[in-house]
């Protein structure tokens, strides 16, 4: 009965996105710059993701690691999106998760939230805890699963593949349920080794990859969000941050914030339900 919410109907996903866009457009066009313009800054900038630093839709994701953090400055300057840790394992809530959710919407800028997943506790758990603790706001950007060994944790289980999966689709499920909205699948080049390379996901994709471009180092998984360094530069932001790129451009970016969909997997999404906004 937990996981049993209805997905949310068309017209509360295509109002929560349209404010969304218009927001975007607003603040964008308020601040002077150019909305879909590149954008610079990385500490330690590596040649092989030349190409996503000049990719016109950009993003950043934050934890507990940023404090203070002046998302309308963020938003001004080209930054697009925010993901935001909200929640780990079965107990673990980010500090900053509350806060960061309100002023992120406050200023304008679309924001999704992501659990880390731990192989510690059920998975029946971290579903009850992700979902005690994220909204579950029509306005907001697709939930993210982040997928990853816990290598610097206390956790050192680490499940063969099948059991991994298993709990995986599980969490995907529960997420998507409490939220309405497709989960996004992020994960590092071992995981996805490990664990996920071969197997099918409606899901879209969020890949690490902060020495080459993700074709690369992922055998060629068609992915939708790509974190290209972890020693990024962004105004509002005191310190380094996660930098990411949207894999498309406005008319691409546009279609995902109305359906919470990759645009190119909408043909295929929409009758299972899914990308409701888009039929």
């Amino acid at each position: 009965m937990l996981f049993r919410r209805p997905f949310p109907s068309f017209s509360t996903i295509a109002k929560g996105a349209m404010s969304a866009v218009l927001a975007a457009v607003l603040v964008a066009c308020s601040s002077g710059g150019g909305l879909y313009g590149p954008i610079q800054g990385d500490n330690r900038p590596h040649s092989g993701v030349d190409r996503a630093r000049g990719m016109p839709i950009q993003g950043i994701d934050v934890a507990r690691y940023q404090t203070h953090i002046n998302f309308r400055e963020a938003f001004q300057s080209g930054i697009h999106f925010v993901f935001m840790k909200a929640t780990e394992g079965k107990d673990y809530l980010d500090p900053h998760f509350r806060s960061n959710w309100v002023k992120a919407r406050d200023a304008g800028m679309p924001r999704g939230a992501y659990h880390f997943m731990t192989w510690c506790s059920l998975a029946s758990e971290q579903a009850a805890w992700f979902i005690a603790n994220v909204p579950a706001d029509y306005d907001a950007l697709p939930p993210v699963l982040d997928l990853e060994w816990n290598n610097h944790s206390s956790c050192r289980n680490k499940p063969n593949r099948a059991d991994a999966l298993e709990k995986i689709r599980f969490m995907l499920d529960a997420m998507e349920r409490h939220t309405g909205k497709l989960p996004i699948i992020y994960t590092d080049m071992n995981f996805h080794r490990d664990v996920l390379e071969g197997e099918y996901f409606p899901n879209a994709f969020w890949l690490r990859s902060t020495a080459a471009e993700p074709h690369e180092r992922y055998s060629n998984r068609t992915w939708t969000f790509w974190q290209w360094t972890q020693t990024g530069v962004v105004r509002g932001i005191k310190g380094e941050v996660d930098r990411n790129a949207f894999y498309g451009g406005q008319n691409e970016w546009i279609q995902f914030l109305l359906t919470g969909c990759d645009p190119r997997a909408i043909a295929s999404l929409g009758p299972t339900g899914r990308c409701q906004s888009a039929k």
